[in-house]
């Protein structure tokens, strides 16, 4: 039956909170966002978790521990993980830490064809990028600091690989940049008209 649920962000991380006590919707919602996961793994709808709650339960890794009923609140079911779930935890787990896997994020898609604007249109872009990226960073490093009162190093990890990445990313925009800038990356549609037209086989080939 697991066969048929395949393995994302958000069930992982459901799957994990769940080994710690039966939670409703509404409460793994809250720890979540509590947790600081929200920078990790996409709740912004709470449809898209109640589609990866009804998915597992479907495959069988989780189920109805009881419904809680109170009368200031909705009727809410209330999940626990399954023997089964716990062995698939562990497997999804040690696959997404050991195997890389091919991803697609926008921005390398949007980098490969950046060549239909000019070096002048794409400056400023970029620059925008930047000043993103740069508050991005400028706000998890706050969070991080907020939460970091008391708590072991390896409850924060994934924002320190945040970090990490967006410090890379920062640093190599910078330094496309400053080549838009003083010219040394540079194209034009006749440059690249010329290398199209050198690059294309010919009849005796």
């Amino acid at each position: 039956m697991t066969a048929t649920v395949k393995s994302s962000p958000l069930g992982l991380t459901v799957l994990v909170l769940l080994h710690h006590r039966p939670l409703h919707p509404y409460g793994i919602q809250q720890l979540l966002k509590r947790w600081g996961k929200v920078h990790v793994v996409n709740v912004g709808q709470r449809a898209g978790l109640y589609r990866t709650i009804e998915r597992l339960q479907a495959g069988g890794l989780i189920a109805v521990r009881q419904t809680e009923r109170d009368q200031l609140y909705p009727e809410r079911t209330v999940y626990e993980v399954t023997d089964e779930g716990r062995a698939v935890t562990r497997d999804w787990l040690e696959q997404m830490l050991a195997v890389p896997k091919a991803e697609f994020p926008v921005f390398p898609a949007a980098l490969s064809n950046m060549l239909m604007l000019s070096p002048a249109e794409v400056l400023p872009i970029l620059e925008r990028r930047a000043a993103r990226l740069a508050d991005r960073r400028a706000e998890l490093e706050r969070q991080t600091a907020d939460a970091e009162v008391g708590l072991p190093r390896i409850t924060l990890i994934e924002n320190e690989y945040l970090l990490a990445v967006l410090g890379a990313e920062e640093r190599w925009l910078q330094g496309v940049m400053s080549d838009l800038r003083d010219g040394s990356l540079t194209w034009s549609a006749e440059m690249l008209a010329a290398f199209q037209e050198a690059s294309e086989p010919t009849s005796d080939e």
